[in-house]
């Protein structure tokens, strides 16, 4: 029977209340969080040019870059329209796969899903061809715990370019590794669903990333081979790739900090728009719970938050998190930079972080 959420659709929840029921990835970033990234700071060591590189990856995500510059200029995008469509189809697909499954469904347990959803969620996150999901959910929650310093996969402190590609081209170093194998993972284990995916990714991601995708404008709408496979393993695949990997890099350099000024993940409306909600990070690294990942509900700026409210209206998506006004409110006068609206309403010097 599915859950009854006519009269309530989302878990309103305090600091108080996390405070009392605390989980491996649900956490508010207080006073001690703030202390941690003081005291944790860069320190750039020759151990970074040391390490070993994957050769492998080095040679793979080069190529399919310089293939994807060559064929922006050689490809006829608009000679067939089906065939442009499903590049956004495909490109929504593994997008929403990621930031709506294993980035708030499986890390953060932002919300909570019936099995029909949790199959639809597997398939869509398998279509973006990603590494696997263990491995995304577990990186990621050390990403969180861990954010800008040696411990993070994908260190924004070491360069655009180390955070947004580079971390794929080298071996993570031992901090990285002890903290991955200290991270709890046994809620993700113990969902049939998703280590089943987990234990078959190679077939997932073959089947559902490029199989599918190719075949679908061949035996759809009588589109080429060659043409199939440009749109869908070069253009689509690495557009997709390049945006989610945005959100590590560009979105904890550019942009404003609202909800808290001495992290480095930052709002950056760009990174949003492209990732389905995914830009807004100073409030999602402060607010990892919130099943919006984003004060705003606006779903030009946040498909992901519509795809996870439609499915909630049928019952399939439930316990939908996120903070209340007043913490947020609250949270912003006293550890954003000032960039916040609130400023504009009235002033709160005192607070200002200096």
């Amino acid at each position: 029977m599915a859950p009854n959420i006519s009269t309530t659709k989302t878990k309103i929840l305090t600091e108080e209340d996390f405070q009392k029921n605390e989980s491996l990835t649900t956490k508010i970033i207080n006073d001690e969080n703030d202390t941690q990234y003081k005291r944790e700071v860069y320190v750039k060591t020759e151990k970074w040019f040391t390490m070993k590189l994957k050769w492998k990856n080095i040679i793979f995500i080069s190529l399919l870059h310089i293939s994807f510059v060559y064929v922006c200029f050689t490809f006829k995008f608009f000679e067939n329209l089906k065939t442009l469509a499903w590049i956004f189809i495909m490109y929504l697909i593994g997008g929403i796969g990621v930031t709506g499954g294993a980035h708030r469904f499986w890390t953060h347990h932002a919300y909570k899903a019936k099995w029909p959803l949790r199959i639809i969620l597997v398939i869509m996150y398998s279509s973006s061809g990603l590494n696997n999901l263990y491995d995304w959910v577990r990186d990621h929650r050390v990403h969180h715990k861990y954010t800008d310093t040696d411990a993070d996969p994908h260190n924004s402190n070491r360069g655009f370019f180390f955070s947004h590609v580079g971390w794929l081209m080298m071996k993570k170093n031992s901090e990285v590794i002890r903290r991955g194998r200290e991270t709890d993972m046994s809620d993700l284990l113990t969902d049939p669903i998703a280590i089943f995916c987990c234990k078959h990714y190679s077939i997932f991601r073959f089947v559902f990333a490029f199989l599918l995708p190719v075949m679908m404008p061949v035996y759809g709408w009588n589109e080429t081979l060659y043409r199939a496979l440009v749109s869908q393993i070069i253009i689509r695949y690495t557009l997709l790739l390049n945006i989610i990997w945005s959100v590590n890099s560009a979105a904890h350099i550019w942009g404003s900090k609202p909800y808290n000024g001495n992290i480095n993940p930052t709002e950056n409306w760009l990174i949003a728009f492209f990732g389905g909600g995914e830009g807004w990070h100073n409030y999602h690294h402060v607010f990892p719970w919130d099943y919006k990942a984003a004060e705003l509900g606006s779903y030009m700026f946040n498909l992901t938050t519509m795809f996870i409210d439609f499915f909630a209206k049928i019952g399939w998506a439930y316990d939908l998190k996120q903070p209340s006004e007043k913490l947020v409110r609250n949270t912003a006068i006293k550890k954003g930079d000032g960039s916040h609206s609130l400023w504009n309403a009235t002033s709160h010097s005192d607070n200002k972080i200096e």
